[in-house]
């Protein structure tokens, strides 16, 4: 999915798709061509599914919080289609020629959205008191950050031990929220009631949310881009049932959904409506892979040989054509093949075979019993839709295959994840991980034991301890040479395969549905945790 516009893949889809593409070509070309002048006014509805957790992307890197809030926060950088940063908080950054210094120069001008000022101090205190140590993901991004200089208020200088190129990859209002120091220090963070009611510096403020229907938020009429947003308001409707949500998309009872809104049968017809516009560009950030955390504390887990297994009964052909219906590319590595010069499988493959599995299972110790049993498993998915549901159905009917039965759990989202990460309670848990343009941002988390059992969503699940795997992804946090660390990452993919504490499932392709009238720019590389601040209705009065 790595480019200006990635479409959908029509292969795969069988020969359908061509609405799709066409629509997704332009949403994607809707700066190429000469566009009327905004239209100021009107509010947007979106789908949010499921709700979030809490509304600060800072402490809890959910997809639901990211997309809500990044209307709410600006980042210090936004991407472009390609990936590069882009002005957005910090108007220039510098790195200097040993790699070891970051300076960025701020915006001037900027106020949070209770009017207080927003300075370097707010940085420094977020990168020192939140993303080293709460983020999921950037206590690894910004290991290598010992000191924050403030000379003024307008300039952070980021002073590092060793280089880490990986942090400018992680700069936007997702990968590192700024908060507001003056609203959490000294407090209890995590239970911070700002956390529930954010205060940031983006184009919408914060106005309500009634648990279990919506969020509200308003025009920061304050906002430092001059005459933006042009929406009066962006509210985001729960809305739990599949049907319901294609249903109200093409009603118009809502206009914008994202992270494939609505089921993957319907997104081909939907795609054919004139109301509609189906696509899958504003994703490339992301590099989003499906997986199976295999709990290795778990007594039938523990050998590699039943993982390794349980990977020849898995057929992600399958899993990638028919569960979810094309949208999806079998997965060899936890490096997704978008990062292509990461992506490395290192000649591990896991192809079909019973009876490799049969007699891995047989040397582990697990024969079948007199009912042809081996053992039993939980599988838990995470309850982000039908889709995840469905790929823990199929694992459940491969695994009877070799004499494992499998019984599969719901649970909302924090119930989810205190059992993951948290109260270990599972064996086998399927989750999806953004890998974004950066192994180091997105999968290091995924393998370093150091968040193990501590509740921190999003990281190590499957309970993997690896001092070899641990050494490697803290080397690539400071090593400067490119194909130096390339290597690193390889080497790390082949140990992981062999291991197998998780097994990559498919690469996913997530699609977004919106309204034919609505507008906005090509959208960025993180379109899809971006802002709403240059969306505009054709028809104001419509709606």
């Amino acid at each position: 999915m790595r480019g200006a516009a990635a479409l959908l893949a029509v292969a795969l889809l069988g020969g359908t798709g061509s609405a799709m593409a066409q629509d997704a070509a332009k949403a994607g070309a809707s700066t190429a061509s000469a566009e009327p002048a905004p239209k100021r006014g009107g509010t947007l509805t979106a789908i949010i599914q499921p709700e979030p957790v809490i509304l600060t992307a800072a402490l809890n890197s959910a997809a639901p919080t990211g997309v809500v809030t990044g209307s709410i926060f600006d980042g210090l950088v936004d991407y472009d289609s390609k990936l590069n940063p882009v002005p957005a908080l910090a108007t220039s950054w510098e790195t200097s020629k040993d790699g070891r210094t970051l300076t960025l120069k701020l915006r001037p001008g900027v106020t949070w959205h209770d009017g207080k000022p927003f300075t370097s101090a707010d940085v420094k205190w977020t990168l020192e008191e939140v993303w080293k140590k709460i983020h999921p993901r950037n206590q690894a991004t910004f290991a290598k950050v010992i000191s924050v200089d403030t000379p003024d208020d307008l300039t952070v200088v980021l002073h590092l031990s060793e280089p880490s190129v990986a942090i400018l990859s992680s700069l936007n209002s997702n990968g590192a929220q700024v908060l507001p120091k003056h609203l959490y220090e000294g407090t209890d963070i995590l239970n911070n009631p700002y956390n529930n009611k954010p205060v940031g510096t983006g184009a919408f403020v914060f106005k309500e949310w009634s648990r279990g229907n919506y969020l509200v938020l308003e025009r920061n009429p304050n906002y430092w881009d001059k005459g933006k947003p042009y929406l009066d308001k962006v509210i985001f409707k729960v809305i739990p049932d599949a049907a319901g949500r294609a249903a109200a998309l093409e009603k118009g009872e809502v206009q914008y959904g994202v992270l494939s809104p609505v089921p993957l049968k319907d997104a081909e017809r939907l795609s054919k409506l004139p109301t509609l516009r189906v696509s899958t560009a504003g994703y490339e950030w992301l590099s989003p892979w499906l997986f199976a955390d295999f709990n290795v504390e778990r007594p039938q887990l523990k050998d590699p040989k039943v993982r390794q297994a349980l990977a020849h009964v898995i057929d992600r052909n399958t899993i990638s054509k028919v569960v979810w219906f094309g949208f999806a590319q079998p997965a060899t590595s936890p490096i997704p093949s978008t990062l292509a010069a990461f992506h490395d499988a290192g000649g591990i493959s896991y192809p079909v075979d019973l009876k490799k599995a049969e007699a891995l299972l047989d040397e582990a110790g697990y024969k079948r019993g007199a009912d042809g049993t081996r053992f039993s498993l939980d599988v838990d998915y995470i309850p982000y839709g039908d889709d995840f549901k469905r790929t823990a159905e199929y694992i459940k009917q491969a695994l009877k295959r070799v004499g494992i039965e499998a019984n599969v759990r719901t649970q909302d989202t924090a119930a989810y994840t205190k059992r993951v990460y948290g109260d270990r309670d599972f064996d086998i848990a399927i989750t999806w991980f953004a890998a974004f343009s950066d192994p180091q941002v997105g999968v290091s988390r995924a393998y370093l034991s150091g968040a193990v059992g501590k509740n921190i969503p999003w990281t190590n699940g499957s309970g993997y301890r690896n001092p070899k795997v641990d050494a490697q992804l803290t080397a690539v946090q400071g090593e400067a040479d490119v194909e130096k660390r390339i290597q690193i990452f390889k080497d790390f993919q082949k140990t992981v395969l062999t291991d197998l504490p998780s097994l990559p499932l498919v690469e996913l392709k997530f699609f977004t549905v919106e309204a034919a009238n609505l507008r906005h720019p090509a959208p960025t590389g993180d379109q899809v945790y971006g802002s709403f601040r240059d969306f505009w209705f054709e028809d104001v009065k419509a709606n």
